[in-house]
């Protein structure tokens, strides 16, 4: 089921978490919230699983790093992914994110903010908050289809994440204007958003590396950021 077709309280979860304590409390959480959940321990239980519209990955897993995992699952699905794990460096932040998930959550956490994070996630990829589809947006030789999600750069396809899509789509509407870190946060993530900023930070720097030059997302200190085109 994709993430489109899939609605609030039909969301059948794939919870990767080896520890079984945390396993349960994350399972009567999302039951509460409506969620059906399916859990698994190890990255080979997961890669196995089938049926799922949603997965909440741990890195931590007894067979294999979940990394691992979260590339695997991105080579054969658009499935949404969480990273939930006790890993908190900015590092590990940016190689999740770049790797395909959607978002990236440390423990220790709240249920109410971890389901909050997944009905974001679905809302945005189902068309209902974010950018919305309205057509092609050119900067210079980026050309961004908000209809199809695709983005091509000097003719090339580029691989980009449901979240960094809705990131440069976002900047992109108004290349050479400065966003405010608020007002991304509010559009690109969600109203519901109360976590730190560093997560933009680790999407600008992720989208940075696939764009191949750091110029084309400026950072104004003290303010947020902007699209456009490198000058060399």
């Amino acid at each position: 089921m994709s993430r489109a077709s899939a609605t609030m309280d039909s969301v059948k979860v794939l919870l990767v978490e080896d520890d079984p304590s945390i396993a349960a409390v994350v399972r009567r959480g999302l039951g509460d919230a409506g969620f059906e959940v399916l859990h698994v321990e190890t990255g080979a239980a997961a890669l196995a699983a089938d049926g799922y519209d949603f997965v909440l990955l741990d890195l931590g897993l007894p067979d294999t790093d979940g990394f691992d995992v979260c590339r695997e699952i991105r080579t054969k699905s658009h499935v949404p992914v969480i990273i939930v794990t006790a890993r908190g460096d900015e590092l590990d932040r940016v190689v999740g994110l770049e790797l395909g998930a959607d978002d990236y959550v440390v423990k220790p956490f709240g249920m109410r903010e971890l389901v909050a994070r997944i009905r974001a996630v679905l809302r945005r990829g189902g068309g209902q908050d974010g950018v919305q589809p309205s057509g092609d947006i050119a900067v210079g030789t980026l050309l961004v289809n908000e209809k199809t999600r695709e983005v091509t750069l000097d003719g090339q396809v580029m691989s980009l994440t449901p979240k960094e899509f809705d990131l440069l789509a976002y900047l992109a509407t108004e290349p050479e204007v400065v966003h405010r870190r608020h007002d991304i946060l509010e559009r690109v993530w969600d109203t519901e958003w109360y976590g730190p900023t560093k997560t933009l930070d680790a999407h600008v720097a992720a989208l940075r590396k696939k764009l191949g030059n750091q110029d084309w997302i400026e950072a104004v200190r003290g303010v947020g950021f902007r699209l456009r085109v490198p000058r060399t």
